[in-house]
């Protein structure tokens, strides 16, 4: 899961942040609206949160460019000011829900999760590859029922190839959707990661996520 904030309170959009990936949720920082709506409509993410007041270009306008650009994810408006014509305005604008400052942290992440399992973005918590169960719900994996240890990363890898289960994912896919902006793109660190998974997932000759000289990896819907 990747999220957007859009906030100026650098110690405020930090602090989310780190709550976020604590629950395994990757997030990216923008400190002012004019970046902020930019980064959002050339990227894709899960959930975008938007500060009301930001300098350059106010939450409102971004809202409006993100939704005039088509951009689908949903947006999560954060407020001190928690007027009724401030919502409104918001939600008119494209906005999908609100909150207002100061919030807790709990609050924060429920609306989150909330959101990401509105209708046009619900999955199945649980998908199976064969013997292979991945639990979304719980970020739990499991190999003919038993619990199998992922470290965050790799489950956050384990779990992306499975929804396009298939498909082939690029490096640079497994990059932006499991890291933050400023990951080493000359890092090996994936191919570690995919070379951990392997070990964990793999039975003997059961080979459920093949490389594609050149192009990623693809991970089967059934074992070869």
């Amino acid at each position: 899961m990747r999220i957007l904030i859009i906030e100026d309170d650098q110690e405020l959009a930090k602090a989310l942040s780190e709550c976020l990936s604590a629950e395994g949720i990757v997030s990216d920082i923008c400190n002012d609206g004019e970046t902020g709506s930019y980064v959002g409509r050339t990227n894709t993410y899960d959930v975008i949160v938007i500060d009301n007041i930001l300098p350059k270009k106010g939450g409102l306008s971004v809202c409006r460019d993100l939704r005039n650009s088509n951009i689908k994810s949903p947006i999560l408006v954060m407020s001190v000011h928690g007027e009724v014509e401030t919502k409104v305005d918001f939600l008119e604008a494209g906005a999908d829900d609100f909150i207002s400052k100061p919030f807790s942290i709990l609050e924060f992440i429920a609306r989150l999760k909330a959101l990401i399992r509105r209708p046009y973005n619900i999955q199945d918590s649980i998908m199976t590859i064969d013997d292979l169960t991945i639990d979304t719900s719980t970020q739990s994996v499991y190999k003919k029922g038993k619990q199998v240890y992922m470290t965050r990363k790799e489950f956050m890898i384990l779990e992306y190839m499975s929804k396009k289960a298939g498909c082939v994912v690029s490096r640079n896919e497994i990059m932006d959707h499991v890291w933050e902006k400023d990951f080493d793109p000359f890092s090996n660190s994936i191919e570690t990661h995919i070379r951990n998974i392997r070990k964990k997932i793999d039975s003997g000759k059961r080979k459920r996520i093949q490389t594609v000289t050149g192009r990623g990896y693809r991970i089967l819907p059934k074992s070869v």
